[in-house]
């Protein structure tokens, strides 16, 4: 009887270890792909198999999962981290097999195409304006009014996302999102959002 697999796309310090263990519990044998597996100390210490595959190349992928598929049932294809939802629902749909909708998650993932979304539906929506630069951010501000939420408009688990209730703090988190320190998983775009209590 072929061995049946679980496969996660890339791995986590925190979380990871969770989904290993749910896999084993359900008789699945968990097999991990990443850029970098030794970065996720569990797999070994366990003895968990893990593939290095370049994880933002959905072909790469694909070759990887068909080689796998090979050797093992493929039960599901899923994901620790939330920057690799639209992948997996990819790579589901690729194999037959249930999953996200790449699409939804890609277009849930850049919230200013969901507001879009959202506000030609009816929605009402707080006011919001998309900015690419420190004057935009300012200039957004402005018109919206303080405080307001600022926040890359690409991403998920509310990364980058921060209320700046006064300037000094609008220009401190926009120093940190256009400064080096926030990760872009694309070109910067910033979100500036009118808060909405409650």
């Amino acid at each position: 009887m072929t061995r049946r697999a679980l496969i996660v796309v890339e791995g986590s310090r925190y979380n990871g270890p969770l989904y290993v263990h749910a896999a084993l519990q359900l008789g699945l044998h968990p097999i991990v792909l990443s850029a970098d597996p030794a970065q996720y100390d569990y797999l070994a210490a366990e003895g968990i198999e893990a593939i290095r595959v370049d994880t933002a190349d959905i072909d790469a992928l694909i070759r990887e999962c068909s080689r796998l598929h090979a050797t093992y049932d493929i039960a599901g294809i899923t994901s620790v981290g939330d920057s690799f939802y639209a992948t997996v629902g990819k790579l589901c749909r690729h194999f037959d097999l249930p999953g996200p909708n790449p699409t939804s998650i890609e277009q849930c993932c850049d919230k200013f195409k969901q507001r879009q979304l959202l506000a030609a539906a009816g929605v009402p929506m707080p006011d919001y304006r998309l900015a690419a630069d420190a004057a935009d951010i300012k200039t957004s501000a402005d018109e919206i009014g303080l405080p307001v939420i600022l926040k890359p408009a690409v991403g998920a688990g509310s990364r980058g996302v921060r209320l700046c209730r006064n300037l000094d703090e609008l220009a401190e988190h926009t120093t940190y999102l256009l400064g080096g320190q926030h990760i872009w998983q694309s070109s910067p775009r910033i979100l500036v959002e009118e808060f909405a209590q409650g």
